[in-house]
């Protein structure tokens, strides 16, 4: 059986507690979208507050030196376009 991801505009997203890969890891970027602070709305904990990553999917560096660039959005869906643009302007 074949592994299936989400994928949004081609590229995949995985979800690892409260933080979310967006990408190919055989970019050279992939982005870190990480859920920061929620709130509660009935029974559902909904995100208010996302930091975004853009990484270096490079092995050999390791820590902050895979981080290039850094935003911070109140939605995913902010968060979610803004990591479409970076991934569209910096791995090419």
């Amino acid at each position: 059986m074949e592994n299936q991801y989400l994928t949004y505009k081609g590229r995949s997203l995985v979800r690892c507690g409260d933080e979310i890969y967006y990408g190919n890891i055989t970019d050279k970027y992939i982005i870190l979208i990480r859920e920061t602070a929620t709130k509660k709305v009935g029974d559902v904990d909904i995100g208010t507050k996302f930091d975004i990553e853009l990484q270096l999917t490079d092995p050999d560096i390791k820590g902050k030196g895979k981080i290039r660039q850094t935003a911070q959005k109140a939605s995913f869906t902010d968060a979610l376009e803004i990591a479409e643009a970076w991934l569209n302007r910096f791995n090419v």
